[in-house]
């Protein structure tokens, strides 16, 4: 019954405003451009309705402008997209992929409810998402109820949500949660969510594509036309006058603002949109690209959407006769980005989910490898990537350090067979990055042993906030503590890179703590097992403990022999033992992991503690093999017998095979 009367009500409110013209239209338009010219003839001459009606016409005809990604001549709709365009028949917002089912917001939609305070939840409302869904489901069904709920809910939005600079100060509304009692809302308070200059841009972006949907609809009618227009126009202006400052957000902006400017060149100012996208983002790829090619938030999901937005603005750009606006030196950095995504990537095509990464898809990983290798053809490398090793060429070489931003590949070689470590320990870094410098992943024969614990959620609330804090804790990676408090401190410096082909050392050094520099010296012997050595330099005094986060089942803890090894039936496991210059005291500890927002599953986790009392160094030195079956793994020791002025020397017995490792940060030679 909702839905009928949801209809209902649109089709009477279509049939109200139908005859209000915005003619601001007239004024923002330039209608001198090439194929305007009934507009223009008709607007002189007074006639405002004939003139709207060309104008229609003019867009339901126009052919020339090309957005990447959106076809409407091969229209398809998924379930999960059929889905959330009925539900929005009924008001039921698909807003964000962690809270499903969709809330209700109510008959007369409630543009401020906050059902769950989570900042995500309500700055993502406004992204109105779920407008491209129904765009989808119109154009496969002609059904033109699927028309009406957006020109509703879009005009609906218009009302309820004014630009700021034209916004009253407050007004009273009743929440679905409570429909029976009014609540006084600030309005300021709802512009930051309705007005924040990333969901302005995330607009942008995705109304072209839904004007094309909807361009065909009967009820898509002239005066809809122009108040659609002016509002895209606002939103157009609003951005130019508020971008952010500096970040992932500032790059969505210019970029959503250059295609925007491309989409509409009749707009008078659409030349302007176009020229300050493409300056912001040819001065940003220089300020947030380090010069090994990661972006410097050092959280390797925004690295990969900062790929994106570089490349989607260079490929609109190309396709609409502006490459030329962007310098080869741009270019050049795309590609170093993408470099880097091949060498975090594993050989499932998973990559850690350090910082505020989560779980990335296969099939998306490979699809943007194969849009990067349309732009640079000449790359083998990314073409043997994007068809999965059928074609192109893999790295001529195996370990990789990218030195600026901190991250460093031990690997044995790339297919699913190999072993591969990636650690992180860079310079300090901006929001979405986390105190873990030091922790690593390690990938073997298709497994990822020592995965990060993922950020679950992003900011709200006290309670929002103390679940994202959670999964921050320095102590929930694979790195060192002091008295399990999180580092005051990320910038970590790499002393000592070496590798041969055979072998691999990395030495990075983290001024961790007041009066404690974190040491960590990572040997990949023979491409076979690891030995890590921590060492806790410094005056500092209390309880120093290494961290591990392991899987979520199969793991068995043997702690008198500070000792943990996975027990999987398939004969792909590992043995990781514990040496310490001091008592250990292990630690079993609360483990979680989450690969989607707002999910999250039980894992084990564990520690190794040594109590510092004094300025003398705590060392551990732990070695982790890979095994076919650990109940059946050789015997490991290990013990370091000099240390010192920046020389480090260890024995490693495996069974009775001994083995020296050795390094002197004087003599050595970084590579």
């Amino acid at each position: 019954m909702r839905k009928i009367a949801l209809i209902m009500m649109s089709a009477l409110f279509m049939s109200a405003y139908s005859q209000n013209l915005n003619k601001q239209v007239f004024d923002i338009l330039n209608l001198d451009y090439p194929g305007l010219e009934k507009v223009r003839e008709a607007h002189l001459r007074g006639d405002d309705t004939a003139a709207a009606k060309a104008l229609l016409s003019y867009y339901r005809n126009r052919s020339s402008i090309i957005l990447p990604d959106v076809d409407m001549n091969n229209i398809t709709i998924s379930k999960g997209d059929q889905k959330i365009a009925d539900e929005a028949l009924e008001h039921k917002f698909f807003v964000h992929k962690g809270y499903q089912p969709s809330y209700f917001y109510g008959d007369d939609i409630d543009w401020t409810y906050w059902p769950v305070k989570d900042n995500e939840l309500r700055w993502q409302l406004h992204r109105l998402k779920w407008f491209t869904p129904l765009g989808k489901a119109y154009r496969t069904s002609r059904d033109e109820k699927y028309a009406l709920a957006w020109i509703d809910q879009f005009r609906d939005w218009v009302k309820k949500n004014p630009c700021p600079m034209n916004a009253s100060k407050r007004k009273t509304i009743a929440s679905p949660g409570n429909p029976d009692s009014d609540a006084v809302v600030d309005i300021d308070e709802n512009a930051r969510f309705a007005w924040r200059p990333l969901e302005v841009s995330e607009r942008i972006n995705s109304q072209p594509e839904q004007f094309l949907l909807f361009l065909p609809s009967k009820n898509f009618t002239p005066e809809f036309l122009s108040e659609f227009l002016c509002n895209f126009h606002l939103h157009g202006e609003y951005i130019m006058k508020n971008f952010s400052e500096q970040g992932n957000h500032l790059l969505f902006e210019a970029q959503r603002l250059l295609q925007a400017g491309i989409f509409f060149p009749e707009f008078k100012n659409s030349a302007e949109w176009r020229s300050k996208g493409i300056e912001i983002l040819n001065k940003e790829i220089t300020v947030q690209v380090y010069d090994d090619g990661m972006q410097f938030e050092l959280d390797p999901h925004y690295h990969l959407a900062a790929i994106n937005i570089f490349f989607n603005a260079l490929q609109v750009a190309d396709m609409n006769g502006y490459r030329n606006e962007f310098p080869q030196s741009y270019i050049g950095a795309i590609e170093k980005m993408i470099t880097i995504t091949m060498n975090m990537s594993f050989a499932d095509y998973s990559i850690p989910m350090f910082s505020d990464n989560r779980r990335t898809e296969k099939r998306v990983l490979i699809r943007n490898y194969s849009e990067w290798s349309k732009v640079f053809p000449n790359n083998q490398q990314i073409l043997h990537f994007a068809t999965e090793g059928k074609k192109g060429e893999k790295p001529d070489y195996t370990s990789g350090a990218f030195k600026t931003s901190g991250f460093y590949m031990l690997r044995s070689g790339w297919d699913m067979k190999s072993i591969a470590m990636v650690l992180k320990a860079g310079p300090p870094a901006f929001w979405h990055n986390q105190p873990d410098n030091g922790t690593f992943d390690l990938f073997i024969n298709g497994r990822s042993f020592f995965f990060d614990s993922g950020c679950y959620v992003y900011s709200g609330d006290d309670e929002v906030q103390k679940q994202r804090d959670w999964f921050r804790q320095t102590m929930v990676h694979n790195t060192l503590t002091l008295d399990n408090k999180n580092l005051e401190k990320t910038d970590s410096k790499c002393l000592l890179w070496k590798t041969d082909g055979k072998n691999d050392i990395l030495v990075v050094e983290n001024p961790s703590y007041e009066g404690l520099t974190h040491r960590r010296s990572v040997f990949f012997v023979d491409k076979t097992y690891f030995v890590i050595v921590d060492e806790a330099i410094g005056n500092a005094t209390g309880k120093v403990g290494i961290h591990f986060q392991m899987g979520e089942n199969k793991i068995v803890e043997v702690p008198e022999e500070n000792k943990v090894y996975t027990a999987y039936s398939d004969n792909n496991n590992v043995v990781l033992r514990t040496f310490g210059t001091k008592p250990i005291i292990f630690e079993k500890e609360e483990g979680w992991v989450s690969y989607e927002y707002r999910q999250k599953q039980k894992r084990e986790a564990f520690s190794f503690n040594i109590n510092k009392t004094d300025d003398t160094t705590v060392r551990f030195v732990t070695v982790i093999m890979p095994v076919k079956n650990a109940e059946k793994a050789p015997t490991v020791f290990a013990e370091i017998t000099h240390a010192e002025n920046g020389e480090l020397t260890l024995e490693v017995t495996i069974e009775k095979e001994k083995r020296v490792l050795t390094y002197s940060l004087s003599t050595d030679e970084t590579k």
